[in-house]
């Protein structure tokens, strides 16, 4: 193994569970996960992420500001737990990349932009490893969408040249990239709408649960298909790619607007809305990809039961896990940010353009210098 070439990646979804962290091999174009770390928010950082990411949130700068400070602490902190339970010195990292926690995301505005936040200052100086951050915004800059940006990382791992793949990534919204067995073709990628964020706010009203585990309590409802066509009216559902949303948009804001969910059973409106999931994600396939032979599924609706149930059955080709193709489902985002994090520093490009909309394919990200790198250019 060359370590001058790990990397970390760091990765806090829309899901706002917790923080993955991966330690990745990134030498000779391989990628190989060499260890994994997970730091789950305390209820207390669940609540007011919700609450910063909520529409049309009521916060002051200085909640904003003190946030941003507090997730930095604590992106640096899985680092250091990853490192000292691996034994290894932070000399020994290349790079961090670190995503962020997204708290809005508008690429529709009259001003474009997508904010993430968990300062990147932070995690460099504690762990004093330089450290890549901010990676959607050049894409915006540039006249893209700023998202999805992992569809480039899925290219170079996933693609099959006997095969059309689909991978799914269900966070707490659900993204699809299509990859052409053609490498003429162009790769596809975009956001379907909503993944476990309208599932996980509905069981934490109705049963103060933060996820529905396996799906269970979806289960015990029946889907209620003429609500299921209520919600499908949104109109993000039919707009073509190139497109992206957050969870700012699909929330329990948006969907209290749709209907009067009081006429439902809560375990209805849960089952109904992992079908709505499931059917948006399937109808996006079949019409962007017809061809599409496989689907891989990776996030954290890989371990929902219920919703991976209906995904199968509504699919138009066989459904596994990127589990069975080397990587994880739980590592697929983290590993994809470490991978990122050596695009920049190598001055590659890490955006597609057809997957965001750009007008080119741009180096992403800032670059926050360690203090290991300072004192080898000072010594140097």
């Amino acid at each position: 193994m060359q370590l001058s070439e790990l990397y970390i990646g760091l990765m806090s979804g829309t899901s706002l569970d917790g923080i993955d962290a991966a330690l990745v091999n990134l030498s000779d174009e391989r990628v190989e996960l060499v260890a994994f770390e997970y730091l789950p928010f305390s209820i207390e950082i669940q609540r007011e992420l919700q609450q910063l990411s909520a529409p049309n949130a009521l916060i002051t700068l200085q909640d904003f500001g003190e946030m941003d400070t507090r997730l930095g602490h604590w992106f640096a902190q899985v680092v250091k737990n990853l490192l000292k339970r691996q034994n290894l010195p932070e000399s020994t990292i290349k790079a961090i990349g670190s995503h962020g926690q997204t708290v809005y995301h508008s690429p529709s505005a009259l001003f474009p932009f997508s904010l993430q936040i968990g300062d990147p200052n932070c995690i460099a100086q504690q762990t004093g490893i330089t450290t890549v951050a901010d990676f959607r915004r050049r894409d915006i800059a540039a006249g893209g969408q700023g998202a999805p940006l992992v569809p480039a990382f899925h290219e170079a791992v996933f693609h099959c040249e006997s095969e059309t793949r689909c991978i799914v990534n269900i966070g707490g919204i659900a993204n699809v990239t299509v990859l052409p067995a053609d490498l003429t073709k162009t790769v596809l990628g975009f956001d379907t709408g909503m993944g476990n964020v309208l599932l996980n706010q509905w069981i934490q009203r109705h049963c103060q649960d933060c996820y529905d585990a396996d799906g269970a309590w979806a289960n015990t409802g029946k889907i209620d298909f003429e609500l299921v066509e209520i919600l499908k009216q949104e109109p993000y559902f039919e707009l073509p790619p190139p497109k992206s949303t957050g969870v700012d948009y699909f929330s329990l804001s948006w969907l209290e607007k749709q209907c009067d969910l009081r006429k439902y059973k809560s375990e209805d409106v849960q089952a109904s809305l992992c079908y709505l999931t499931a059917i948006t994600i399937c109808e996006a396939i079949k019409r962007f990809a017809p061809d599409v032979a496989r689907i891989l599924v990776c996030g954290g609706g890989v371990h929902n039961a219920y919703l991976m149930k209906l995904l199968t059955e509504n699919a138009p080709c066989i459904v596994q896990s990127t589990a069975e193709f080397g990587l994880h489902p739980d590592h697929v985002e983290a590993i994809a940010f470490a991978w990122l994090a050596k695009q920049t520093l190598n001055q590659k490009t890490g955006n597609l353009q057809a997957v965001t909309g750009a007008k080119e394919a741009v180096v992403l990200g800032g670059i926050y210098n360690g203090s290991h790198t300072i004192r080898t250019q000072i010594d140097s």
